[in-house]
């Protein structure tokens, strides 16, 4: 039964999401790697990974939303609660580009000060004084910021569009199933809303990343749900640059403390699941390998398992780190790792050009 559902995927046909369900009963992982493998080297055709230079810089980490699977946030007035000045943002952007890096990746919680102005304000400022792709504020943010500044959501992305806005990355999706959601983000934006906001940035001509946070409360149907709901958007727009999954990390979140929920996935738990992705998402060229949370062994077998890009290198990553998972790899390293591993490294930017 799976075999034939591998290979139909392998000869360009579509599987549906049950047929996905199933592929997650695969005992042989070499045989769901080798598939996962071949379909993205089908869409790559070199033997090319990818990889990019740029900073993760969180402009707060003061947040209304409690969610229980993050250790990041603070609440306005804790002793570790802060707003950064522009001047501490424009220090850490010096440096992004001191070694190379042409992107910043920013995103903060969920604060009912920072208003559209704030964004407005510091988004002009960043790119009259640098020439830097901003990456910035996933979905749950813009929800946010629209709600507390009384815009819609086309509104808020025009005017984010208009200060310097380059593109967003698919943070706060974790899971695209609503009562996976209410579980885990009560008060995050539902999954259309987070896909709306997608729909809209795709109109725009803003491209857009989509990832998977997994292994905490769902089931195997719900990460199938999820990768479903992507691929209809997708279908739709073509506006996803890539698909990003990593496992939840428990380490000092609410979700690990007080539930007692620790997260059910091994190192071969994440490559069936990427693997799973790569064959069900035939309309995505890119998958990312997670190496901040799997390490740099894990990550490496990713590129045997569907991923086709090494992601970033991470100059300053705050979110996963507050969870405990401190892993760190410089340029160097990251192409040293792709090279071990058969293939050709190669510096991109957010559209997957190729970049020198």
């Amino acid at each position: 039964m799976t075999n034939n559902i591998l290979e139909k995927a392998l000869s360009g046909e579509r599987i549906s999401s049950e047929e996905a369900v199933q592929l997650f009963k695969v005992k042989d992982m070499l045989l769901l790697g080798n598939i996962a493998s071949r379909i993205s080297r089908k869409k790559a055709k070199e033997r090319v990974i990818t990889y990019i230079v740029d900073r993760n810089i969180n402009y707060t980490n003061i947040c209304v939303t409690d969610c229980t699977f993050c250790a990041f946030y603070r609440k306005e007035g804790d002793v570790e609660a802060y707003v950064h000045p522009f001047e501490t943002i424009a220090e850490k952007i010096k440096e992004t580009i001191a070694v190379g890096g042409r992107q910043i990746l920013l995103q903060g919680g969920h604060n009912i000060n920072l208003k559209i102005d704030y964004f407005e304000d510091l988004f002009q400022r960043i790119k009259k004084q640098f020439d830097i792709h901003l990456h910035a504020l996933s979905p749950p943010e813009i929800v946010h910021t629209a709600k507390i500044s009384k815009l819609t959501i086309e509104e808020t992305l025009r005017r984010l569009k208009i200060a310097g806005l380059d593109s967003i990355p698919g943070g706060g999706a974790e899971l695209l199933v609503d009562h996976v959601r209410r579980k885990i983000s009560p008060h995050k934006c539902s999954t259309d809303e987070w896909l709306g906001v997608m729909d809209c940035a795709h109109g725009m001509d803003i491209p857009t990343t989509a990832t998977m946070m997994f292994g905490h409360v769902e089931t195997f149907e719900d990460r199938v749900e999820h990768l479903h709901r992507i691929r209809e958007q997708q279908d739709k727009t073509s506006g996803f640059t890539a698909f990003i999954p990593w496992p939840f990390q428990p380490g000092h979140t609410e979700l690990s403390i007080d539930l007692g929920i620790t997260s059910q996935v091994t190192g071969l738990d994440y490559l069936r699941t990427l693997a799973i992705s790569r064959i069900f998402l035939d309309n995505f060229d890119n998958v990312q390998s997670s190496w901040v949370t799997q390490g740099p062994k894990v990550g490496q077998m990713a590129l045997y398992y569907g991923a086709n890009d090494m992601g970033s290198t991470m100059l300053e990553e705050n979110v996963v780190r507050a969870a405990g998972t401190v892993y760190c790899l410089n340029e160097e390293e990251i192409c040293n790792i792709i090279t071990d591993s058969g293939f050709k490294p190669q510096r991109r930017n957010m559209r997957y050009e190729k970049v020198n």
